[in-house]
């Protein structure tokens, strides 16, 4: 992994090889605790990140990192943490290494899940990958925010991989999330692990092995909220999601699912008082109550493979998917049942939707990319009705870095090492255009001052 860059505030983004911060003269307090930030929807409410900035101007420090990664950094107080895997360039012993101790085979669910189902293989086409000849290790890492300095690093698993991943992304692609207390570290296929915020590893749990659609590899991230982590595992032998507690590590209950290869990060919502954890899928869009894991409500309408995260405010949800077909769909939660088809769903469209980035909710706007292709539309999340349709972002190409929103701007991420930052208002104005030397497919993380 290449450096990490800060600047003013703290503009954070994981390159392939950096950690990188920016940095302004504004001070605020915040933490970015997960994935999509501390109101999972992209917003930071208290950053104030510059305008401007290139290699010479406005970076605070860089550090070059180990291994690659592509999962958004997290903050907490003065700490950034970053998550990365390295080749050890160690090979295997086979004989050893084809069913690694305490792990079952690929495909096998585990303990505790159901049992007997399995798909044909990966299917779908498309680009394959070949697993790897060399151990990985999966490195975990704090970074003061201040100076850039490394204040630890933690080696949290290390084996060879059972599969590949998709040439755009690593064996790194999980982000992880804090309660300011512990730090939370889902791996998939190599483990979940707790670690307190000074690189103490205070407890693992071995999941199983992940199968993906076509050796693309493993992503998304667990959700907490409270003393209860939720982790989905959609793969291509039995699918289930499951909550631990945040402590123990304990595991509450778990719930059978089918689905195919699923990359979506759950998101937890208060509806009346009661906490659900929802999951965009292709099948379904399903939520869960969070402190029994009954499901609660399902709607269809999704396309394949899809991998962003809803966001929700006042009530509605909003989930959205773009592989081969589009779809955006507003639900009006507090209903339970199937949904598809009833009042529940608000609005929806058909074109202009992400494939790979999560949406950015603020203010009534829905800002979406359409593909991986830097084409910005905004929608109205009352309406549905398009306020900005399908503007091509000047200066960047190809995306996969969710947009976020600070300081009466939206910055957009591209994967050439280019941001773009627009005047949020309903006109496409464009403030700055800023170019680094890295290539960026991680999201960015706005934080304080």
């Amino acid at each position: 992994m290449d450096p990490i860059c800060l600047m003013k505030p703290f503009l954070l983004t994981a390159a392939a090889s950096s950690l990188l911060a920016l940095t302004a003269s504004a001070a605020s307090s915040g933490n970015w605790p997960q994935w999509r930030g501390p109101l999972a929807n992209g917003q930071a409410t208290d950053a104030t990140p510059p305008l401007t900035w290139s290699e010479t101007q406005n970076v605070k420090w860089k550090l070059k990192l180990p291994g690659y990664g592509t999962s958004t950094p997290i903050l907490w107080g003065d700490q950034v943490f970053v998550v990365t895997a390295e080749s050890t360039g160690k090979k295997p012993d086979v004989a050893k290494e084809s069913a690694p101790p305490n792990r079952p085979p690929a495909g096998t669910p585990p303990e505790g899940g159901a049992g007997g189902r399995r798909r044909g293989g990966p299917g779908g086409g498309g680009m394959r990958t070949e697993a790897p000849d060399a151990i990985q290790r999966w490195i975990v890492m704090s970074v003061d925010r201040n100076s850039g300095k490394e204040l630890w690093r933690r080696v949290v698993a290390e084996v060879l991989p059972h599969e590949g991943h998709h040439r755009d992304h690593g064996y790194a692609s999980f982000s992880p999330v804090t309660d300011g207390k512990r730090l939370y570290v889902l791996l998939g296929s190599r483990g979940l692990h707790c670690l307190d915020l000074k690189g103490t590893v205070l407890w693992s749990k071995d999941l199983g092995r992940m199968q993906t659609r076509n050796g693309f590899g493993e992503g998304g991230s667990a959700a907490i909220h409270g003393d209860t982590l939720v982790v989905n595992w959609d793969h291509e032998g039995d699918d289930f999601i499951a909550a631990f507690d945040t402590q123990t590590g304990k595991e509450r209950w778990r719930q059978k699912r089918d689905e195919a290869t699923g990359w979506s990060t759950p998101l937890v919502v208060e509806v009346g008082g009661k906490a659900q954890v929802v999951v965009n899928a292709t099948g379904k869009i399903r939520a869960y109550d969070l402190s029994a894991g009954t499901e609660i409500w399902s709607c269809s309408g999704m396309t394949a493979n899809a991998i962003p995260t809803p966001v929700s405010a006042n009530g509605v949800l909003y989930a959205t998917s773009g592989y081969r077909g589009s779809s955006l769909m507003a639900i009006r939660l507090g209903q339970s049942g199937d949904l598809s088809d009833g009042d529940s769903v608000l609005w929806r469209q058909a074109k202009n939707t992400p494939y790979v980035p999560s949406p950015l909710l603020v203010e009534d706007r829905l800002y979406l990319y359409s593909g991986n292709n830097a084409m910005l539309s905004v929608f109205d999340a009352k309406s549905g009705n398009p306020v900005i349709e399908a503007e091509r972002v000047p200066g960047m190409n190809g995306v996969y870095a969710s947009p976020i929103s600070a300081a009466g701007r939206v910055y957009l991420v591209g994967r050439d090492g280019v941001t773009v930052v627009l005047k949020r208002t309903d006109q496409f104005e464009v403030l700055a255009t800023n170019r680094l030397d890295d290539e960026f497919d991680a999201s960015p993380a706005a934080v304080g001052g």
